[in-house]
């Protein structure tokens, strides 16, 4: 499947409003004209009008809003609902209001307003950077306990997966989940699967040991997390401990997990910590020439996105898109 293109598609059908903080940034620019040329999205600037049309040069940026927190109407509005969310944790107005004054607070003050529907930062910023504000403002969705992340694998001329199209989780976050972080981690990433590909997520509990060939803390761990997760989403197509092969292949699934309704057919692989997952996706990138789209946040009361800070203008629109479909599901 071309899953930018259904994407872009699906965030089309029924436009939303994201906010990008970094304007300082030529490549959060250039992404803007792009997604507005594009349909995917109405676009809220965070910047000084001088300084954005300075960096854009020819950029066509008339149909994006651009928003100054020094100079908006509704900045000391952000400033007082944000003193009411952390004065618990010793906030003064004083400190609330010099925070709206850094971008990507802002714009997650913007989402929290519903003046946005998403946020997407970190083509500058840090990861950190990017999710501190949104777990001070947004919080997690009610019934998650963490937010985690996961990223779109597309792996060209794949018979595995969904058309070759996989959800791995977590490879950019969460360090070490414990067994019921890992649970959770696993019904996020279905649930993302489900919202963004359009399938029935299939999700394997990632281990170097499959039904018990191995035991350690290690596996441990992950056999823990399988049954608090059948226990939380009895629903859900899920099983392990599983290894990368009887994930995904259906003849070594069938030799080494007989019976298992996974095995062979997974398409959310779920690995049990970061380690793992984030080589795992390299890897995969890399030898597999798989599209990696991510790392996408889950688990966020409402959509806000992290970057690479190597990515492009064109890595920018895509998840652009993806930030307007989660955005599309969440209403």
């Amino acid at each position: 499947m071309d899953f930018l293109k259904t994407i872009s598609d699906r965030a089309r059908s029924d436009v939303k409003t994201i906010v990008l903080p970094e304007s300082e940034d030529i490549r959060t620019l250039k992404a803007a004209a792009m997604a507005i040329e594009a349909g995917i999205a109405n676009i809220i600037l965070v910047g000084k009008e001088d300084e954005i049309a300075k960096l854009a040069g020819d950029l066509d940026l008339s149909r994006c809003r651009i928003v100054d927190p020094a100079q908006y109407a509704r900045t000391e509005e952000y400033a007082q609902a944000f003193y009411e969310l952390r004065k618990k944790k010793g906030m003064t107005i004083e400190a609330a209001r010099e925070t709206m004054q850094d971008y990507v607070y802002f714009a997650t003050m913007m989402v929290k307003m519903g003046e946005a529907d998403g946020m997407v930062s970190g083509a500058c910023h840090s990861t950190a950077n990017t999710v501190r504000p949104a777990l001070q403002i947004l919080k997690t969705k009610p019934g998650t306990s963490m937010v985690s992340s996961f990223f779109v694998m597309c792996v060209p001329d794949c018979v595995y997966g969904e058309e070759g199209t996989f959800v791995f989780s977590d490879c950019g976050l969460v360090e070490n989940p414990d067994e019921n972080g890992l649970a959770d981690i696993a019904i996020e990433a279905s649930k993302s699967f489900r919202q963004l590909i359009g399938a029935e997520p299939v999700v394997s509990m990632m281990s170097y040991s499959t039904y018990g060939s191995a035991h350690s803390e290690l596996t441990e761990k992950v056999v823990n997390a399988t049954k608090i997760a059948k226990e939380k989403a009895p629903d859900l197509l899920l099983d392990g401990e599983l290894q990368a092969d009887a994930s995904i292949i259906p003849s070594v699934g069938k030799s080494k997990a007989p019976g298992s309704p996974v095995a062979g057919k997974a398409n959310v692989l779920v690995f049990p910590d970061l380690n793992s997952g984030n080589i795992c996706y390299k890897l995969v990138q890399r030898l597999a020439r798989a599209e990696a789209y991510g790392p996408v946040l889950q688990g966020v009361a409402r959509p806000v996105n992290d970057l690479s800070r190597g990515c492009s203008a064109e890595d920018i629109v895509g998840v652009i898109a993806i930030t307007a479909v989660q955005a599309q599901a969440q209403d």
